[in-house]
């Protein structure tokens, strides 16, 4: 189901506090804003919340037998993608960042931020359809400057549609063809990428791939891989 407002703070909020308010909303239920003022990415930072723009959230409830939801940001990701994709005349210039960011060439043209709510993870995603913000430090770019974007809507119903297909393949396939497909969408291999750990440490290396749990890996200046379980990823 997909529920539309016109305006709201934050739709990861707003369905956090639906569930712990006792209502039951069902995997599947779509909330999408035609505003946030109070959008959030990952590490705390402001989201843009424009107009024209993609913002929405869903559900996710992951069971016993499911792969581990840490993954569920790779899966997400490739969701995104495959939406995406199919509107662009070069495709080849879409890519994944690990662990949920959508690129365009080097600028970010999406992002993605889960949520653990109870036994639920909730999934926010945002995509620039219409415009692009201004954020310092780093490159951002809109569907609309390559052409007329698509209209949120459509847009809305066919991420939905991708999200779905992919979330069954993560129930049923596993992780292995997910890590494949993820790699094969993402940034070539070798690419110069900073870290910026959770703890407040900076590490840089080359791009070698994802570890069997979906970390990612990074080939460092001595010729060791670290595996990287969470941080802040740029290129560098």
């Amino acid at each position: 189901m997909l529920k539309f407002v016109s305006e709201t703070g934050s739709t990861n909020a707003d369905l956090a506090s639906a569930m712990r308010a006792g209502e039951r909303l069902s995997e599947g239920h779509w909330l999408i804003a035609d505003r946030q003022i109070a959008g959030r990415g990952r590490q705390g930072r402001a989201w843009f919340g424009g107009a024209g723009n993609f913002m929405g959230s869903t559900i996710v409830r992951p069971g016993p037998h499911d792969p581990a939801a840490p993954t569920l940001a790779l899966m997400s990701g490739l969701a995104l993608y495959e939406a995406v994709a199919p509107l662009l005349a070069e495709p080849a210039r879409l890519s994944l960042k690990w662990p949920n960011d959508l690129l365009l060439g080097r600028a970010k043209l999406a992002g993605i931020l889960l949520e653990r709510e109870g036994d639920a993870v909730i999934v926010g995603l945002g995509v620039n359809l219409a415009a692009a913000p201004d954020v310092e430090g780093r490159e951002t770019v809109a569907l609309s400057a390559l052409g007329p974007p698509p209209a949120r809507d459509d847009f809305a119903a066919a991420l939905a549609r991708s999200f779905d297909r992919e979330l069954e393949r993560w129930r049923t396939a596993g992780i292995d063809p997910l890590l494949r497909r993820w790699l094969a969408a993402a940034h070539p291999m070798g690419t110069a990428l900073t870290v910026h750990e959770p703890a407040g440490a900076k590490v840089s290396g080359a791009f070698a791939g994802l570890g069997p749990d979906g970390s990612l890996l990074l080939r460092l200046e001595d010729g060791s891989t670290r595996p990287i379980h969470a941080g802040d990823v740029m290129l560098a």
